[in-house]
C-alpha cells in the first residue's frame, strides 16, 4: 500500500490557554485535492499554517512524503518543505511583471527552461497574452490565476490554498473554483483548500474535512457529506434542511407529518422508535396532482428555480425547490412528493 503524501497524527495547537486545533489525525493520497471547510474560528487556517510551517504543533506529527516536518523533536521550516502556498490576498509582486512573478519560484532553472516553465503555465491558465503586464492591469480572477501559477511553478509535493477565492465576487467563485481544480489535476498536484464556502469545497475537493471548534467531525467526499451526514451539526452546516419527527414502523419505514417515507432505516433502533428526520429541499418533488398539499408561507426566486417554504404544522416548515416555470403564489397550496433515496435520522429513542 502507498504511504499517504500527507498524513497528520494528533495535532494539537494553543494559543495561550486556547486550544485550537485537537487531536486532528488525517491522511492525504497523491494526487488528491482536500478541503478543510467550516465557519469562522474553526481552527481550519491554524490547520493549515501548521502545515505549511508556519505555526509549529504543539502537539502531534506533520509527515510529508514519509518525512517529518514537525514533531516533538523536529521543525522544518517552510522554506525547506517544498510546499506551494496561494494566499487570500494573491500577495503579487506588484512591481514584477507577471512572467517574472511566475518565474520568481523557480531557482536553479537556467533561463530557457524557466521562460519554458512559465509560458507553459500561462496556457495552462488560459493567459497567454499578459507575460509582460503587471498586476493591477489584471482583473480579480487574472491575479488569483496567476497567483495560483506562481505557486505551481516549481511543481511542490503539496499546494495550500488558504480561501484563495473569498476577495472575489461571488458569482465568480465557483467557476474559479472548477477551472483551479482542472488546473490542479492537470499537474497531478496534490492539495488542501481551506475555505467556509461549501460551494467551492464542493467544486473543487474530492474529499472535504468538516471543522467545529477544534475537530475535524466528519472527513469524506462531498456527495456523502450532503447525504449521509455524521451529525446534526453536518446536516445543519451542509446545504439547506430541516429536521421534522419521526416514528419507525419497521426497517423500512417511518413515519411523519409529511406522510410515510419509505427506505433503509440507518438507526438500529426497534419499531416505534422516535427519530429526527433529515428533510432536504431536493427531497420533495413538486407534484400538482398529489394529495398531498402544503401552504407556501415562502418563496425565492433563483432564475431556474424557486426555492418554496412550506407550511407543515403550527411548528415547522420545510422547504422545496421547483423549476420557476411553476410559479405559485404565496399562501397557495403547493402539491409535493416525497423522493427520498438517503435517509438520515438522529437522536434515536423510545420516549420523547
Amino acid at each position: 500500500m502507498n504511504k499517504p503524501l500527507l498524513k497528520l497524527e494528533q495535532i494539537n495547537i494553543y494559543y495561550g490557554s486556547h486550544h485550537v486545533i485537537k487531536n486532528i489525525d488525517l491522511e492525504l493520497s497523491e494526487g488528491e485535492i482536500a478541503c478543510l471547510l467550516g465557519a469562522s474560528g474553526c481552527g481550519k487556517t491554524s490547520l493549515l499554517r501548521s502545515i505549511a510551517g508556519f505555526e509549529k504543533t504543539n502537539q502531534g506529527k506533520v509527515q510529508v512524503r514519509g518525512n517529518i516536518v514537525n514533531d516533538k523533536t523536529t521543525y522544518i521550516p517552510p522554506e525547506q518543505r517544498h510546499i506551494g502556498m496561494v494566499f487570500q490576498d494573491f500577495a503579487l509582486f506588484p512591481h514584477l511583471n507577471i512572467n517574472n512573478n511566475i518565474a520568481f519560484g523557480l531557482q536553479g532553472f537556467d533561463k530557457k527552461s524557466k521562460n519554458q516553465r512559465v509560458q507553459e503555465l500561462l496556457e495552462m491558465i488560459g493567459l497567454v497574452d499578459i507575460g509582460e503586464k503587471f498586476p493591477h492591469q489584471l482583473s480579480g480572477g487574472q491575479q488569483q490565476r496567476v497567483a495560483l501559477a506562481r505557486a505551481l511553478a516549481p511543481k511542490p509535493d503539496l499546494l495550500l490554498m488558504d480561501e484563495p477565492f473569498s476577495s472575489l465576487d461571488v458569482e465568480l467563485r465557483e467557476q474559479l473554483a472548477s477551472d483551479v481544480r482542472r488546473i490542479i489535476k492537470n499537474e497531478g498536484i496534490t492539495a488542501i483548500l481551506v475555505t467556509h464556502d461549501q460551494n467551492e469545497a464542493f467544486a473543487m475537493a474530492d474529499k472535504v474535512g468538516l471543522l467545529h471548534e477544534g475537530k475535524i467531525i466528519q472527513w469524506d467526499s462531498p456527495y456523502n457529506l450532503y447525504h449521509q451526514p455524521a451529525t446534526q451539526y453536518v446536516a445543519n452546516f451542509i446545504g439547506q434542511s430541516v429536521i421534522i419527527p419521526g416514528q419507525i414502523i419497521d426497517n423500512n419505514t417511518i413515519h411523519t407529518d409529511l406522510g410515510t417515507i419509505h427506505g433503509k432505516v440507518p438507526c438500529g433502533c426497534q419499531s416505534s422508535c422516535h427519530v429526527d428526520v433529515l428533510i432536504r429541499p431536493d427531497d420533495l418533488i413538486h407534484d400538482d396532482k398529489s394529495i398531498h398539499q402544503l401552504e407556501i408561507i415562502d418563496k425565492v426566486f433563483r432564475g431556474a428555480e424557486f426555492l418554496y417554504t412550506l407550511k407543515l404544522n403550527n411548528d415547522l416548515s420545510v422547504l422545496c425547490i421547483a423549476p420557476s416555470h411553476h410559479n405559485h403564489e404565496l399562501n397557495s397550496n403547493l402539491g409535493i412528493s416525497l423522493d427520498m433515496s438517503h435517509i438520515v435520522v438522529f437522536n434515536c429513542s423510545k420516549h420523547r
